[in-house]
């Protein structure tokens, strides 16, 4: 991205942002409410046009690419895909929809479709819950097959929205465990995790971007973007960054 702008009635969302991912990074993208997270993950995946800069995702150029083709190369895992998702579909359904990015299946998917579903499946740690309808799974278990479901077509770029929202402590611990494990399982899908906790920023991590009010604070390698003082500008109050055994707190003092 350079120079992007999103403006909608009158108000500007993004104000002139640069950023760029390279091969082999995984970033965190960290910031209040407000701060423009929504706005950017819609921008990527072609839902916001940007009022004013330039964006290429994959080689493509926004504008100038289709991005319906495009976003078969981009998973997403996030409460706008869980929306969608039918009560009584399965977990085995809701992964094979992933390979050409539907949800909620009207026909029965091929067999190597299943197949690969069932894989997936498994390397998430879901393998148990194939045969499950969505209404009955865990918020956890259904976070797992999301981004089981963002990963079937093989990906170049996973986003993770917000993936830890509505999980209890033990289940968050067990759950980022797994995405800590997600670039040894796909070491050619680069990440993009959104959240508002540094807590979740495992050391799979290797980047971040500080988002405040629409603008960059902070964006770079982890240990030089994620300082107490950058995270006490960010959320506008002193706090203290502290890190042992690769995990993160934020405390205040």
């Amino acid at each position: 991205m350079r120079r992007l702008r999103i403006a909608r009635e009158g108000k500007v969302i993004l104000h002139g942002l640069d950023w760029t991912v390279r091969p082999g990074e995984h970033w965190a993208l960290l910031g209040p409410n407000g701060a423009g997270k929504s706005s950017l993950l819609a921008s990527l995946t072609g839902y916001f046009a940007p009022t004013a800069g330039e964006m290429t995702v994959l080689g493509e150029t926004f504008g100038r690419s289709d991005w319906r083709e495009l976003r078969r190369r981009v998973g997403l895992a996030g409460p706008s895909v869980a929306s969608m998702v039918r009560p009584d579909e399965s977990a085995l359904h809701v992964v094979a929809g992933g390979i050409d990015g539907t949800v909620n299946l009207w026909r029965r998917p091929s067999a190597a479709v299943l197949r690969r579903a069932r894989a997936v499946l498994r390397r998430t740690g879901a393998g148990a819950v194939a045969r499950r309808p969505w209404g009955h799974l865990s918020q956890g278990e259904r976070q797992r097959v999301l981004i089981a479901r963002a990963l079937m077509p093989r990906p170049a770029l996973l986003i993770l929205d917000e993936p830890c929202a509505g999980l209890d402590p033990v289940a968050r611990a067990d759950f980022l465990r797994l995405v800590g494990r997600l670039p040894r399982l796909w070491p050619r899908t680069a990440l993009v995790l959104v959240t508002h906790h540094v807590e979740e920023v495992v050391p799979a991590f290797t980047h971040a971007l500080l988002l405040k009010s629409g603008r960059a604070l902070a964006a770079g390698p982890v240990l030089r973007a994620l300082t107490s003082g950058s995270l006490s500008r960010l959320f506008g109050r002193r706090v203290r960054l502290s890190r042992r055994a690769g995990a993160r707190t934020l405390r205040l003092p």
